[in-house]
């Protein structure tokens, strides 16, 4: 039996993966880390309360980690606190991670990550990944989805229009750019589900076309 770890289990894409990871018995503890506590009850799950600037895991080994974690620059405030929750704390929760015996990491990340980009909001994605690559996990996860569908708890109506012009326009998406059709949160919770599941080593970076494909694993 297994321990998997949580973070960012209230976002999009954590609030559909946390019941998917309750569900599945190859896990005997699921823990939720963050600042407040999931609204969800299981015997198996069990919430640690954490800084993620000063990151203590009271925990005594863990299996695989799931890393949801992410904001927008206009929600964190300034390109300063964007960095802050889309890398350094994805980086902090793996660092604590593999100090405690995990061997996979699984991170959401973005289409476009890219460390040379001229966009911030994509080199700050890209740096993230290489920051979590280097640490040297048995197996690494890299999940970039294209747009993602579903509803937040918070209304965002720029996105919300990008939204619909993508999904408007997927089915002019073919070959390389069907990486950029919208993807359900859902559907992305799915795969990152499946990845957990597997044994090979490596790194591993998924597009979302891909990611579609692999959430097939459950079916």
């Amino acid at each position: 039996m297994q321990t998997a770890v949580i973070a960012g289990y209230t976002g999009l894409v954590g609030s559909h993966l946390l019941p998917l990871l309750l569900a599945d018995g190859q896990y005997n503890r699921v823990i939720a880390v963050g600042r407040r506590a999931p609204q969800l009850e299981h015997e198996r799950l069990h919430y640690q309360a954490v800084d993620f600037n000063q990151l203590h895991l009271d925990i005594d080994k863990v299996d695989v980690v799931y890393c949801c974690l992410g904001t927008t620059i206009r929600k964190a405030g300034s390109r300063e606190q964007f960095r802050l929750v889309d890398f350094q704390y994805p980086l902090n929760l793996a660092e604590a991670c593999l100090e405690l015996g995990a061997r996979q990491f699984i991170l959401v990340s973005s289409m476009g990550a890219d460390k040379h980009s001229v966009f911030f909001y994509n080199r700050v994605k890209g740096e993230a990944e290489e920051a979590i690559i280097s640490l040297g996990y048995s197996r690494t996860d890299i999940c970039r989805p294209s747009i993602l569908l579903g509803t937040r708890q918070k209304w965002r109506p720029a996105e919300q229009a990008g939204k619909l012009f993508m999904q408007a326009f997927a089915w002019l998406m073919w070959g390389p750019w069907r990486h950029y059709r919208p993807i359900r949160a859902a559907t992305v919770a799915r795969a990152m589900h499946c990845y957990g599941k597997q044994q090979a080593s490596g790194e591993f970076v998924h597009l979302s076309d891909e990611l579609k494909k692999d959430s097939q694993c459950e079916s």
